[in-house]
């Protein structure tokens, strides 16, 4: 049986230095912003706020210094992350374009594409993720949206659903067919969509219980993209979105969407909890920081240059589970009715999360479908 192994991940005295720079600024940026607001965690969408990041140099942040990045550390950049989630700071619009769209584009992208990223890094240009399809479920191989090669570019055609801030999107990189579909594998291909000057593309909202507006879908009707649209080599899409998965299942995003709702249950049990009170918080915050040494680990793996794709999914599937049970903790410890207009913050906040908590097992790949890579890295299937 093979073994998950997590390294240390390598010292880093420059990150704490601007973990302090990045608390200073937090605190000014975000003074007036209410906790219902924070619990928002990286669903909150301010452009403005996107671009005083990139400014900062805190967007692109591991990226070459020719492509508008710092050549930072990956560790530099996860405590801008952590920072950033456990304040509650609004970065939804520049998130997946600095955590895997660029990254990808960096790596396999032609010169022309490229030009995009000093943008991204200044907070400026923002990117979907055109995977999930209807009645496909989270079988990405079986994606039936098609690229056909036409003279002049490709033709595409179906439809894309849960695209999570499509309509605040500049680019979309798509995940489509190009070949057979008995090829489930090398059938695939990865194309830069731009949204706003792409004929035959409609977005659609898809509204959350909470009547939020974050998912959407895209439909592709004789859509032309032009040759250059292409991302990587035809047939090459399934080995670039998997490599991509690292990138979004390992960051602290998979176990602190629920964080701002563990402060105040802190707040609200108070300096002198009861002794249930007491081995909740404990047994949530350890938690919490043993998810936090795992995903320090793989980022310490993506610095070195490797693939974690099964230690990320470890990572995912278990901050899915702690992020799911702290509103389930809250709600048995604190007799107070969720509320997201009340007042009062514990209540606002309480709501807010139950609301989206079933959501956290589903995005960025199922419970069913993370379980069955682990398995496999642990040659149990």
């Amino acid at each position: 049986m093979n073994a998950f192994n997590f390294p240390p991940p390598p010292p880093c005295p420059e990150a704490e230095a601007l973990r302090l720079e990045v608390r200073d600024f937090l605190a000014t940026e975000l003074a007036n912003r209410k906790p219902v607001e924070r619990a928002e965690s990286w669903t909150g969408m301010d452009a403005e706020f996107s671009r005083k990041l990139g400014s900062r140099g805190w967007i692109g942040m591991t990226w070459p210094k020719q492509y508008g990045g710092h050549e930072r550390s990956s560790l530099e950049r996860y405590v801008v992350l952590e920072e950033l989630l456990a304040a509650g700071a609004p970065v939804a619009l520049h998130w997946i374009a600095d955590r895997q769209s660029g990254p990808l584009i960096l790596r396999v992208g032609t010169d022309e594409q490229k030009r995009i990223l000093p943008r991204i890094a200044a907070g400026e240009v923002f990117f979907c993720i055109g995977m999930s399809e209807p009645d496909v479920g989270s079988d990405l191989a079986s994606a039936r949206t098609r690229a056909t090669k036409v003279q002049g570019g490709y033709l595409v055609n179906g439809t894309k659903v849960w695209t999570s801030f499509a309509h605040k999107s500049h680019y979309m990189i798509l995940f489509c067919r190009t070949g057979p579909a008995e090829d489930r594998h090398g059938g695939v291909s990865q194309f830069l969509v731009d949204l706003h000057n792409t004929p035959g593309l409609t977005i659609r909202p898809i509204l959350a219980l909470t009547g939020e507006h974050h998912f959407n879908e895209v439909v592709f009707q004789d859509a032309l993209l032009p040759e250059g649209a292409l991302l990587g080599k035809e047939g090459d899409g399934w080995t670039q979105v998997t490599s991509e998965l690292a990138f979004e299942r390992s960051g602290p995003e998979r176990f602190l969407s629920s964080f701002r709702l563990l402060v105040e249950l802190a707040r609200a049990l108070g300096p002198d909890p009861s002794d249930a009170g007491a081995v909740a918080i404990g047994r949530l915050t350890a938690h919490i920081m043993t998810l936090r040494r795992l995903s320090r680990s793989v980022a310490g793996m993506l610095q070195a240059g490797q693939n974690p794709a099964l230690q990320a999914a470890l990572v995912k599937d278990l901050g899915a589970l702690v992020e799911q049970e702290i509103p389930e903790t809250a709600r048995n410890l604190v007799d107070a009715e969720p509320d997201e207009s009340s007042t009062q913050a514990f209540s606002a906040v309480l709501a807010h999360t139950m609301m989206h908590a079933p959501s956290f097992s589903l995005r960025g790949g199922t419970r069913e479908i993370l379980r069955g890579i682990i398995a496999r890295g642990l040659g149990l299937r």
